[in-house]
C-alpha cells in the first residue's frame, strides 16, 4: 500500500450533527417525519439520493426535479452555515496526529468524499494541506456504492487501485472500495460489515497497519 483514501465524515471529522438538523429543518418544513434512524440512512449518500430517502415518508403533491433541486439547495444552505461553526478543535488531537505521522513515514493521503462542502469543511477545520489529493461531490457524477469518488482519487495520487486502501465508516463506501479494487478499512459502526478487510477500533490503529 503506497495510498491512503479517507472519506470525511464521520472518519476525520463528524458533521453528521449538522446534516440531521439541517435535513430535519427541511423535513419539518414540508411536513415529513424524520428522525435519527432515517438520517443514518443517508450516510454516504449523495444529496439528492438523501432527498429521495426523506420523500419516501412525503404526503403531498410529487415534486418536479427543479423542485427537488430546491429544496436540496435549501438543505445545504442550511447545512453551510451550521458548518460556519466549525473549528480546528473539531479535529481531534489522534487524528491530527496520526494523519502527520502517515506522511512521515512516506504514504500519500487522499480525502474521497461524496460531498459538495468537503473543501469548505476542510478549511474550516484547518486540514487542507494534510491531503495530497481531494475528490469529492464537484468531481463525481456517481456516489457510493459506485467507487468512483475513490478511483478519482487514486488517480490523483497517481496510483492504481491495488496500492491504495480506504477509511469508511459508512458500508457504502466500503462498497465503494470493494469494487474500485482497494483494500477496504472500516471504523466505527460498521466495523463488521461485509467486504470489510481491515477493522479499526480508533483512528491511530493505522499507525499499526501502515508502518
Amino acid at each position: 500500500m503506497k495510498g491512503i483514501i479517507f472519506d470525511l465524515d464521520g472518519v476525520i471529522v463528524s458533521t453528521d450533527q449538522y446534516h440531521f438538523q439541517a435535513w430535519k429543518q427541511m423535513a419539518d418544513n414540508m411536513g415529513i417525519y424524520f428522525d435519527e434512524e432515517i438520517n443514518h440512512r443517508l450516510r454516504g449518500v449523495s444529496r439528492m439520493e438523501s432527498l429521495d430517502i426523506i420523500l419516501e415518508r412525503y404526503q403531498g403533491t410529487a415534486l418536479s426535479e427543479s423542485e427537488k433541486e430546491q429544496r436540496a439547495a435549501e438543505k445545504n444552505q442550511t447545512y453551510k452555515e451550521l458548518l460556519g461553526n466549525m473549528t480546528p478543535d473539531d479535529v481531534t488531537a489522534e487524528v491530527r496526529e496520526t494523519l502527520q505521522e502517515l506522511r512521515n513515514r512516506g504514504y500519500r493521503l487522499a480525502i474521497g468524499s461524496s460531498s459538495k462542502n468537503a473543501k469548505f469543511i476542510l478549511a474550516r477545520i484547518g486540514l487542507t494541506d494534510a491531503f495530497d489529493a481531494i475528490s469529492d461531490g464537484e468531481n463525481i457524477s456517481n456516489s457510493k456504492p459506485d467507487p468512483e469518488v475513490f478511483v478519482k482519487a487514486a488517480e490523483y495520487l497517481q496510483l492504481p487501485a491495488e496500492e491504495c486502501a480506504v477509511v469508511e465508516d459508512a458500508e457504502a463506501g466500503i462498497q465503494a472500495a470493494f469494487r474500485g479494487g482497494m483494500k477496504a478499512i472500516a471504523i466505527g459502526s460498521i466495523r463488521e460489515a461485509k467486504l470489510t478487510e481491515l477493522e479499526l477500533v480508533t483512528f491511530s490503529d493505522l499507525l499499526r497497519i501502515f508502518p
